[in-house]
């Protein structure tokens, strides 16, 4: 799938674009939520990509994600089952196929060139 705002290529069930951050309007948000995958994504991951791909499967910005699950971490009560069930979503959570790369075209004039 192409990008709307940058033209580059993204993975078909990304709901951002990788590059810009644009919100994806096209395939991945009119697929039926059960038709989806819940998987860790590649690239928006700072630790395992758990909170990226819950974020990505939910249609929300993955910093609210990682904000919430910091948020619980925080409480003196649930700390053990947070760290817990991060570690379980890394293990059972699948790993995102890495997103295609578009080359540019030989014809594309080069901008350092002398003239």
């Amino acid at each position: 799938m192409i990008c709307g705002h940058c033209q580059r290529e993204i993975a078909d069930y990304s709901n951002f674009c990788y590059f810009c951050g644009a919100r994806q309007h096209g395939t991945p948000a009119s697929t039926p939520r059960a038709s989806r995958r819940l998987m860790r994504s590649v690239v928006d991951s700072k630790i395992a990509g758990v909170c990226g791909g819950i974020a990505e499967y939910l249609e929300i910005d993955s910093t609210l994600v990682r904000l919430i699950w910091v948020l619980l971490v925080l409480m003196p009560v649930p700390l053990v089952p947070a760290v817990l069930g991060y570690i379980v979503a890394w293990i059972v959570m699948p790993q995102a196929p890495l997103p295609a790369t578009t080359a540019r075209p030989a014809h594309e004039p080069n901008s350092h060139s002398a003239a």
